[in-house]
């Protein structure tokens, strides 16, 4: 029997490697950022910052955009390992907005604490609504 197996290993290694792409293909596409949504940011906000506020084409270059978004998913990574360990602390297992904000303190960037929770509080409100 163990050569009759042998007999269809062209078949199964073929269907092993086809469930190996499948399984490895939803961890890639977590792990990028949509490069449309990256690339809109960017520019909405680089328009933004160099018009004074009223929107102007910006260019920004295909390594430029790959930089931002990669630099983007690092900095989510950091923040999240960082407010996950803030919620293991607390003898929870779910992070909550708070754990990110005392996340975002944590590793320097307290900047952006109150930006995100005006942000958070316009989200709440819209919910309510």
């Amino acid at each position: 029997m163990a050569e009759g197996g042998a007999g269809n290993s062209g078949e199964a290694p073929a269907t092993v490697e086809a469930t190996m792409t499948i399984k490895k293909a939803p961890r890639a596409e977590v792990e990028e950022l949509p490069k449309a949504i990256v690339r809109r940011v960017v520019k909405d906000k680089l328009s933004q910052l160099a018009s004074g506020g009223e929107e102007e084409d910006v260019s920004v270059q295909k390594d430029a955009l790959l930089a931002f978004s990669e630099s983007t998913r690092i900095f989510m990574h950091y923040v999240s390992a960082t407010a996950n360990d803030i919620c293991k602390e607390s003898k929870r297992q779910t992070i909550n907005a708070d754990d990110v904000l005392k996340a975002l303190e944590e590793i320097d960037f307290p900047e952006f604490v109150e930006p995100l929770k005006v942000a958070l509080e316009g989200l709440n409100f819209a919910l309510i609504l």
